[in-house]
């Protein structure tokens, strides 16, 4: 096995700055994530490491958790060295010294003592920071390390580190910035054999496997379960059963995790036969144009809030066109009539996550001390993101347009929004299911730019595809 890993001084580098962040202020514990059993102990899924382990030891082996002291400044990587029986079964990896010293940590403990050193730290009244932990093997580990139960461990969960380290891994390198380009790049890739090869009689996993062929071919995997469906009004479906039929429309929703464990994230809605039909084409058109908008105001200094509420007034622009909205736009969107047809946010962070660093809190990655997240409103508390873009950021822009017929029963029965929505239009429109058009952006100095090569988009580069 070979460590894929940036220079040591990468690691060291960031590690500086996050006690520099932290300085005096006790211990960082960094959690690496364990193999997980599926059905026996044995047969586990597919090993995922820790994001923030990654960013700071990027070691990408089980059964490891860090240290960083913030006064002396020691940073201890904690693991176990492969017995005989481990070797005849996985093969040879370098030992926990070895590893340790390929990203300039030169100081290593046998994994048991974690909790030795830690119980040290808390009676002598040092502070113990730690990041949200997700894994429930990680939450048993610290509580019986803390000598707290389970629900104890939210008292050492510290927002503090959370924005120290939210606020290195938002800035993406020009390291990073590679590393994302070339999952981007696999993800098209992945996107135009879908395209190219669905046919009426078709079943949707067929077209998944096409995704996952793709992408393991460029030693990548799924950055997340693939979302390919002719039912696109549901926003993360994950089954993949149904027959694929000329007249269907397919959203396929999906990004590729390269080696280094960066991500992509692309979303195109193409027809099962050659062509959309009218009603389609026209919605398609009104999506791609919300998006071109929303891609046109991306710089630095924006609140992306801000770019999704115009995205948001350019999409009934686009609906009143086609007679499924009235009134005043602007409006429209101040009322939150526009959800009936656009229940979710226009976008999120990219980079080592899909929807990057959303285990430390969308209301610290997404958000900031002056703006803070909607947690009522709907399809505002839905939007990941909505703090002020900077240089360095990688988001996705994601417009859609969903009709749920469940949603339309009930704000008809309710009468919300009729000064804004011609039901008796919507409702011939039951069956239409949904689209949503998404590509990847680096916000640069003056703008911004498109990761990754150029994925046809337009409803005429679509059809051409299909063609």
């Amino acid at each position: 096995m070979k460590l894929q890993l940036f220079d040591k001084q990468v690691y060291e580098q960031r590690r500086s700055v996050l006690k520099q962040k932290m300085s005096g202020k006790g211990i960082i514990v960094l959690m690496g994530n364990d193999e997980s059993s599926m059905n026996y102990k044995d047969n586990t899924f597919p090993f995922r490491q820790d994001s923030s382990f990654l960013y700071y030891f990027g070691l990408d082996v089980a059964g490891l958790a860090a240290v960083i002291d913030t006064n002396s400044g020691d940073e201890i990587i904690f693991g176990n060295d492969l017995t005989i029986d481990d070797i005849v079964w996985t093969g040879t990896l370098p030992s926990v010294s070895e590893m340790a010293a390929l990203v300039g940590v030169s100081k290593t403990q046998a994994y048991p003592q974690i909790a030795a050193y830690i119980g040290k730290a808390t009676l002598a009244g040092r502070q113990v920071h730690l990041l949200p932990p997700y894994r429930p093997e990680n939450k048993i580990k610290l509580a019986s390390w803390l000598q707290t139960n389970l629900d104890g461990i939210k008292n050492y969960v510290s927002v503090e580190l959370i924005k120290a380290v939210i606020s290195q891994r938002v800035i993406k390198t020009p390291l990073e910035v590679a590393e994302i380009e070339k999952a981007v790049n696999t993800s098209v890739d992945m996107e135009l054999a879908v395209i190219r090869s669905v046919r009426a009689g078709m079943r949707e996993y067929e077209l998944v496997a096409k995704a996952h062929e793709v992408a393991i071919a460029s030693d990548s995997r799924l950055g997340y379960p693939a979302i390919i469906t002719k039912h696109g009004q549901t926003l993360h479906t994950h089954y993949y059963g149904n027959v694929l039929a000329d007249g269907d429309m397919v959203l396929a929703d999906i990004g590729a995790e390269n080696a280094m464990h960066y991500g992509g994230d692309l979303t195109r809605t193409f027809p099962v036969g050659k062509q959309f039909d009218t009603r389609q084409g026209e919605l398609y058109d009104v999506v791609v144009q919300s998006m071109d908008h929303a891609i046109s105001m991306l710089k630095p200094g924006i609140r992306y809030k801000d770019i999704h509420l115009q995205a948001c007034q350019k999409l009934v622009e686009g609906l009143k066109t086609v007679n499924l909205m009235k009134g005043d736009a602007e409006e429209a969107v101040a009322a939150g009539a526009h959800t009936m047809f656009f229940q979710c946010g226009l976008g999120h962070m990219l980079g080592m996550d899909t929807h990057d660093m959303e285990d430390l809190g969308e209301q610290y990655v997404g958000y900031s001390d002056t703006l803070k997240k909607e947690t009522e409103i709907f399809g505002l508390k839905s939007l990941r993101l909505g703090r002020e873009l900077e240089s360095g950021y990688v988001l996705t822009v994601e417009p859609g347009i969903y009709i749920i017929p469940e949603l339309i029963d009930r704000w008809q029965a309710e009468k919300k929004y009729q000064e804004f929505i011609n039901y008796e239009v919507l409702n011939t429109y039951r069956d239409f299911g949904g689209i949503r058009v998404e590509d990847n952006f680096l916000i640069t100095d003056t703008g911004s730019q498109l990761l990754g090569k150029y994925l046809p988009k337009t409803r005429q580069e679509i059809e051409a595809l299909r063609a």
